[in-house]
This record gives C-alpha cells, structure tokens and sequence, in this order.
C-alpha cells in the first residue's frame, strides 16, 4: 500500500531498482525517463547508486530492507492492515519474524507472547506450516485465536479465522499470521 511521499518518490525517481513483484505494484508511478532494474541478487544491494530508489514489497522496517539505511518511505504496513480488518490495537501487538527464519525459534516465541497476554503478529514466510503452529499452541495449554491474512493490499486479499484447535488453512503464498486473544 503506497503512501503519497512513497508514489512521489517513485515519479521522481532516474534509476529504480526492485523485485518484480514490487516493479509490478509501482509501476502506475513509474515515469518513461527512469531506468527500471529488477534485482537479481541481494547480496549487492548496499553497492547501489546513491540516487537509486529501492522498492521494497512488505515492511521495510519489520522484515523488509530498511536495514539499508538511506531515506526510508514506508508505505502502510501489513501489521497496521491486519490489526485493522482484526480490530486489534497495535499496542498489544509483538512481531516476530518467522520470514526465511527459524521457525522452532518463531514458534516458542510466538508461544511465549501469547501466554503473555500479547497478541503475536508473524511475518511468516510459505514454508511456515499453521497447523503447526497452532499444535505448539495446544501442545503448551494456550487457547487462542489464529488470524490467516493473505494478500493483505490487494483485491482479492483474504482473511480467515480459527484457533489453535481449528487452524485455518492457506490458500496463498504471501500471508502474515495474528495469534492471540482478539
């Protein structure tokens, strides 16, 4: 979801870089005189010009590439769309980052906020498995609700709801789960 400074930034922009997901999604702001660029590896990104626009695709500053350093434009972040739909106040809200991480780790956190009484927002990644997440949950005695969100942004986005017992299922690859009691 891309703010006005962000789609500003992108009109401005000479040189832009991105995945090809995130080329797609700003390609409305793109103008004709800027090189596009889609990033084929990420080992280099700290080597770019220094009047290139980076896009990004998910939170920048949550599990995104913010680490870079440089002018951060975030756009709306999936946290603040989930607790939204959910009626949750970011308050009560922990992220942990399950995304290309260890999911064992992700999992005991996850268990750990919640019997805190928080609610545990997860940038989860398709090899995340719900179901066993929320046998970790049942495993340790902790009744909550799970929130699949899926597609956040976008018009076919999807939301489905279950608890530890009955988890939902996914349907798509680009998800963030919320777990907790909501």
């Amino acid at each position: 979801m891309v703010t006005q400074a962000a789609a500003e930034a992108i009109r401005k922009a000479t040189l832009i870089y991105g995945s090809g997901r995130a080329i797609e999604l700003a390609a409305q702001y793109i103008t004709e005189n800027c090189r596009v660029s889609e990033i084929q590896g990420y080992k280099h990104l700290r080597e770019l010009p220094d009047e290139a626009v980076l896009l990004s695709t998910g939170d920048p500053m949550l599990a995104g590439l913010g680490y870079l350093g440089g002018e951060v434009i975030p756009g709306i972040s999936s946290m603040q769309v989930a607790f939204a739909h959910l009626g949750i106040s970011l308050t009560r809200g922990v992220v942990v980052n399950a995304h290309a991480r260890e999911h064992l780790l992700a999992g005991k956190q996850v268990v750990d906020e919640v019997q805190r009484g928080h609610v545990a927002f997860v940038i989860a990644d398709p090899e995340l498995e719900v179901a066993w997440m929320a046998s970790l949950l049942r495993d340790s005695g902790v009744e909550c609700r799970i929130a699949l969100c899926e597609k956040l942004g976008y018009p076919d986005e999807r939301l489905a709801l279950g608890t530890a017992v009955s988890p939902p299922e996914v349907e798509y690859s680009l998800l963030v789960l919320v777990f907790g009691v909501f």
